[in-house]
């Protein structure tokens, strides 16, 4: 960043820094100069636009030099300022969690959609992860039980933070889909989500720099998608009540995969398309 002793605004400021991270290809270059600007003069990003002549302050060029070049490595914008929005709600995120995703609002909007007249149901994110489902779910329909399970104690952590944030009760848990320890839990779920690892570890040169450099691998990667696939429907046949839901995300090449898995063992199952018109949902049911 140019020195700090020139007289700097926050349209320079924006302009400046829009080239210098197109230069270091980071993408969306404008947008994540917004957002930073936005997070440290405290103001809404699209308040920007009625402040383009506002001289910043030495604290707070102070202030937004790291950053900056914290976002020129390709750091996600949610892990610099420390937040995100997912559905309704705001919540905290650091490199301990995935960033939720725009596919994953969707499945949120398709569990809302499809059970928005049922009062008193019972509910479980596995891999709960910063909690983005479970508190969604919960902000949306008061009466559910809501409960989360993830095996990172720093997610465990961050979710707790965020449902107080947030203002809701959810029980989060730690749990080992893999490992065979009994059920935290003493009766059975209406519905079970899941966002799960689902990417191979030989497909991770493949990953956008932002996403393999930063994000959590527990989160992200899966020896084999089939045994993680195998091991969320056996803890579903477990743990679902009769005629109760399973919701899970996946990545559209593994659309055959889960929908066999699940099929074969005598659940009744739906592929649901992303606003992309790509397989990203299993719904499953069994009586």
């Amino acid at each position: 960043m140019p020195n700090a002793r020139s007289e700097w605004t926050v349209l320079s400021m924006l302009k400046w820094a829009t080239s210098y991270f197109d230069e270091k290809e980071v993408k969306s270059p404008r947008l994540s100069v917004e957002w930073l600007l936005a997070h440290v003069l405290q103001i809404k990003r699209l308040d920007l636009y009625l402040k383009y002549d506002r001289p910043l302050s030495a604290e707070e060029l102070d202030e937004l030099r790291p950053l900056v070049k914290r976002r020129a490595n390709h750091e996600p914008l949610q892990y610099i300022t420390g937040e995100t929005e997912f559905y309704n709600s705001t919540l905290k995120v650091n490199p301990d969690v995935l960033i939720p995703r725009q596919e994953t609002e969707q499945m949120v909007q398709l569990i809302c959609d499809n059970h928005k007249t049922t009062d008193g149901l019972s509910v479980l994110d596995i891999g709960t992860g910063s909690g983005c489902i479970s508190i969604a779910l919960k902000k949306e329909f008061e009466s559910w039980e809501v409960n989360g399970i993830d095996i990172s104690d720093e997610a465990l952590v961050l979710a707790r933070e965020n449902a107080t944030l947030n203002n809701v009760e959810i029980l989060f848990v730690k749990h080992d889909l893999f490992n065979s320890q009994p059920s935290a839990f003493s009766s059975a779920f209406d519905i079970i989500v899941s966002n799960p690892p689902y990417i191979l570890a030989e497909e991770e040169p493949d990953l956008d720099k932002e996403v393999k450099d930063f994000e959590p691998h527990l989160a992200l990667f899966c020896n084999n998608t089939r045994e993680m696939f195998e091991a969320v429907e056996l803890f579903c046949s477990k743990n679902l009540k009769k005629n109760g839901v399973v919701y899970l995300e996946f990545h559209e090449n593994n659309s055959d995969e889960v929908a066999e898995v699940f099929s074969s063992r005598n659940w009744t199952v739906q592929i649901v398309k992303d606003f992309d018109e790509k397989d990203r949902f299993l719904v499953a049911s069994k009586e």
